[in-house]
């Protein structure tokens, strides 16, 4: 086939959205192998990359692309004969780095290459050009010049002037004069020969210049068709390379795809398998969610009563507090009364006393009386 990788890295793949325009759609579910690839036999760069037995990418690199980085891991290239934009997520900067240096290089490669190409072309085609008028001019000058041969005489002096081609009309009209002034100088014996001749000659040379523009007209018509057919032909080629390269393009898909068939079965199998323990794997994912949904409306329901027993905590806190503040104002009152109480038990104390007095001064008042009264 000709063409092998060259260069090879790890990428996500996401393309332009065709319906807006601005959004990246994924192609590929994780980091696939993007490369770079060489075609010998034709001098051309291509990124392909395959996501199981599908190509993700296939891109041939041409001088007009441009690799623009528009962030620190993520590039992306405009390709207008996929009529998409392809960008490439890396996971790190130095990987984005090496494939927009490779992008560069190759595409400067490319450059060189088309103008090889089309330097050749246009060696080949104008080889063709010559060789497409010598066809055509090559019978009529043959035939003429058998004609001169077969009719002329061998010692005219016209012979020489007509094989010119473009200088007959000049030379044919003037013909007996430069015969006559070179008769003139040669020997006498020539000149009754030659004035014998001329009138049949005269004739003969009217009739091969008519033939000679005949056949400048003829070869005028196939010099302006030959170099229109060559303008179509260069047309046709164009068409013709365009064609083969999307044929090619096409053959070196399906051949990586037919070539990769076996390693993609296996693939096809482990990925079967892959996705069967994914699948349980969500399943139990899914489950611990649920429960994780539950647990979290449990934890909410907890929240909320948590925050409605602190707003009651608080409540009871701030009546704690107030029946502490009472119950501080009811024993300084307590104290208070006691202290008064404890006053009033003194006041009572001295007056029993004062009392106890009296009454011992009025019992021994009453006895000095009852004695008083007994003497009296």
């Amino acid at each position: 086939m000709g063409e092998q990788p060259i260069f090879s890295t790890r990428a996500h793949i996401f393309q332009i959205d065709p319906a807006t325009k601005k959004n990246w759609v994924p192609t590929s579910k994780h980091a696939v192998t993007v490369s770079y690839f060489f075609d010998s036999s034709r001098n051309v760069y291509r990124i392909i990359s395959l996501d199981g037995s599908k190509a993700v990418i296939n891109s041939t690199i041409t001088p007009n692309m441009t690799f623009t980085k528009t962030s620190q891991k993520f590039g992306q290239w405009a390709d207008s004969r996929a009529n998409t934009v392809y960008g490439l997520g890396f996971s790190s900067e130095s990987h984005l780095s090496k494939f927009a240096d490779k992008f560069a290089e190759f595409k400067e490669a490319a450059r060189l290459a088309k103008e090889k190409s089309q330097e050749k072309m246009e060696l080949t085609s104008t080889p063709s050009q010559g060789g497409a008028v010598k066809r055509n001019v090559s019978p009529a000058i043959t035939h003429v010049f058998k004609k001169e041969s077969t009719t002329a005489p061998p010692q005219s002096p016209l012979t020489s002037e007509s094989v010119n081609g473009t200088e007959d009309e000049r030379a044919v009209p003037d013909a007996p004069h430069a015969a006559e002034a070179r008769g003139g100088a040669e020997p006498s014996h020539n000149a009754l020969p030659f004035s014998h001749s001329s009138p049949g000659l005269s004739k003969h040379w009217e009739a091969e210049l008519a033939a000679l523009k005949g056949n400048n007209a003829k070869l005028t018509a196939a010099l302006l068709e030959s170099t229109a057919n060559v303008k179509q032909w260069k047309q046709q080629l164009a068409a013709y390379q365009e064609e083969a390269e999307r044929l090619h393009k096409r053959v070196t898909e399906l051949e990586c795809v037919s070539g990769q068939s076996a390693t993609a079965r296996s693939d096809k199998t482990e990925l079967n398998r892959t996705i069967g323990e994914l699948e349980v794997a969500l399943k139990a994912k899914e489950d611990e969610l649920e429960r994780l949904k539950m647990d979290v409306q449990s934890a909410n329901q907890f929240h909320s009563q948590r925050d409605s027993l602190t707003h009651k905590l608080q409540a009871v806190e701030l009546r704690n507090q107030a029946l502490e503040a009472q119950l501080d104002e009811l024993e300084q009152r307590v104290e208070a009364d006691q202290r008064e109480r404890e006053v009033f038990r003194q006041s009572l104390r001295s007056l029993l006393q004062l009392l106890d007095g009296k009454i011992l001064e009025l019992s021994e008042l009453r006895e000095a009386l009852a004695k008083l009264l007994e003497c009296s």
